[in-house]
């Protein structure tokens, strides 16, 4: 199965200019935990999650309201292709020790596919919670 097969198309972005205030509406308004950055032209710049908000705004005592997203974005992130392998995307993601990857196609943004979209097919639900494990125990030995 490909990641086409199993992606969500229908992804909410911002742009590296709007304010990490920003992000933080639209992560809660679409219960999401990851925004892509993105400019108008589609193509990821990065991304930003709450915990970026959180460390990287707000512990280190920044203004939301005037702290770029490009400020405190992740750069050089992992992507996948939609016609790649389901099962590389799972094993990409406990390597990089994330829960979503950006699916990218000639170098736009064209979807996100997550461990939860994986676990759900029931097709990669082993492999979902073998990389879910590998990402926990990272979490705990920090």
């Amino acid at each position: 199965m490909q990641v086409k097969d199993l992606m969500n198309p229908s992804v909410v972005t911002i742009e590296p200019t709007s304010s990490a205030a920003l992000a933080a509406r639209l992560l809660s308004r679409h219960n999401v935990g990851v925004l892509p950055v993105c400019g108008e032209d589609r193509k990821l710049r990065g991304m930003v999650t709450d915990r970026d908000i959180v460390l990287r705004c707000v512990a280190a005592e920044e203004d939301p309201a005037q702290t770029l997203v490009r400020e405190i974005m992740t750069r050089g992130c992992a992507t996948v292709s939609p016609q790649d392998d389901c099962r590389a995307a799972t094993q990409l993601m406990a390597r990089q020790q994330v829960r979503r990857l950006p699916v990218v196609e000639g170098g736009k943004l064209v979807g996100i596919v997550s461990l939860a979209d994986l676990a759900r097919s029931q097709c990669f639900d082993m492999e979902a919670a073998q990389a879910l494990g590998e990402i926990s125990e990272n979490i705990v030995r920090r």
